[in-house]
């Protein structure tokens, strides 16, 4: 789960980083408000969305006068950002950000993500901040470093003194610079996150470190052990479809083909995907029910797939171990039912009481094709398009 830079700037304060003063506004009224609180003459004013490229895209603005950061904020507010990130449809800002803007001296990029290669938790460090790291790794691969973090979220010293060698802290910065690294690590473990990033991190003129915007995103699996950040939810920022699932507990990802795919499994769902792709077809989502759905799981992920306009076949594969194949073709069934199907269904399925699910399907006389092993659904999915 993806917070706004504001959440994840709450959260960065409780591990000591230093963050410079902001204020969040959803209306021009709220905008007021910030400005008397914080006492502004002029503010930096970003749109918050779950995407990055808020600058390419407009989403960031100066405003030098009172009257101009609530002309601006109003401007912002119920912004449409649309970028390779969002996706055509886009996310709407419904809140922006209020700060005051910091003289820079030098910006710098610091991160802390699981690492799934070395399987462990690592801090990434830059001295080149304000871009993205993929790029300063693509065009200056020497000016990035990565150090261990324990399972417990610390860092060993030399490791931190290395940190500071690397990125040209002194004193009172390298000093500095240890107690934001220690936080950024600690807040990745303790809240569960997969990425925890400030980019930049910047020296002011003063001579101290700022956490000038933050990234955190949090394992959607641990979220049961953070319920105060669990309802930091933002339901506008995914599409439709998106929230429906996770309402059900499905895994489910909107994708650009027009294959629908309902499997329990993630592993199976990937191999799905795959061969949809090896066959000359294009995926129109990644949906996992789980190993254990329940016929009104089922019948929820199915209505999913079918509210996609981009859907012109559907190909269903599952592999009936906890779960019962009676189990799917009645949500399936159950599904058709209330929407109506007007696609081609594929349906592959073995394991658990199959002969009783394909019976079902069988009986039922909608549009149903049934298939005995995954090549052949995908085919079958395949050419029933022309392709």
């Amino acid at each position: 789960m993806n917070l706004h830079e504001y959440q994840a700037k709450q959260i960065l304060l409780l591990y000591g980083i230093p963050i410079p003063e902001y204020g969040v506004a959803s209306s021009a009224a709220e905008v007021e408000k910030v400005i008397s609180s914080l006492g502004l003459n002029e503010a930096v004013i970003k749109i918050q969305v779950h995407a990055g490229g808020r600058g390419k895209a407009g989403g960031v603005k100066f405003a030098k006068t009172p009257k101009e950061i609530i002309e601006v904020a109003s401007s912002l507010i119920g912004m449409r950002m649309v970028n390779n990130q969002t996706g055509p449809e886009g996310v709407i800002a419904h809140k922006v950000m209020i700060a005051k803007p910091t003289d820079i001296r030098k910006e710098y990029y610091l991160g802390a993500v699981i690492d799934r290669e070395q399987a462990r938790p690592i801090l990434i460090a830059s001295p080149e901040g304000g871009m993205d790291i993929e790029e300063i790794a693509v065009k200056h691969p020497e000016k990035i470093l990565t150090i261990p973090v324990d399972l417990d979220g610390r860092i060993k010293p030399f490791y931190l003194l290395r940190l500071t060698k690397f990125m040209g802290w002194t004193g009172e910065l390298a000093k500095e610079g240890m107690q934001i690294a220690t936080g950024l690590a600690k807040a990745l473990i303790e809240k569960d996150a997969s990425l925890c990033e400030i980019n930049p991190l910047v020296e002011t003129s003063e001579g101290k470190l700022l956490a000038l915007d933050a990234k955190l995103s949090i394992d959607d699996n641990a979220l049961f052990r953070q319920p105060e950040i669990n309802h930091l939810y933002d339901p506008t920022q995914q599409s439709k479809n998106e929230v429906a699932a996770k309402e059900h507990d499905l895994a489910y990802i909107a994708l650009n083909g027009n294959i629908g795919c309902m499997v329990n499994g993630a592993g199976l769902a990937m191999a799905t995907m795959d061969i949809i792709h090896l066959y000359g077809g294009e995926p129109a989502n990644f949906l996992d029910v789980g190993g254990g759905a329940s016929k009104e799981k089922v019948a929820a992920g199915f209505k999913i797939i079918l509210s996609d306009p981009n859907v012109k076949a559907i190909l269903v594969n599952i592999f009936g171990g906890i779960m019962n194949c009676a189990t799917l073709a009645e949500g399936v069934l159950a599904a058709s039912a209330e929407l109506g199907i007007k696609v081609p269904v594929v349906v592959r399925m073995e394991g658990t009481n199959v002969e009783e699910g394909k019976k079902l399907l069988h009986s039922s006389k909608l549009p149903i094709m049934t298939a005995d092993s995954l090549t052949e659904a995908a085919l079958k999915a395949v050419q029933v398009l022309g392709k």
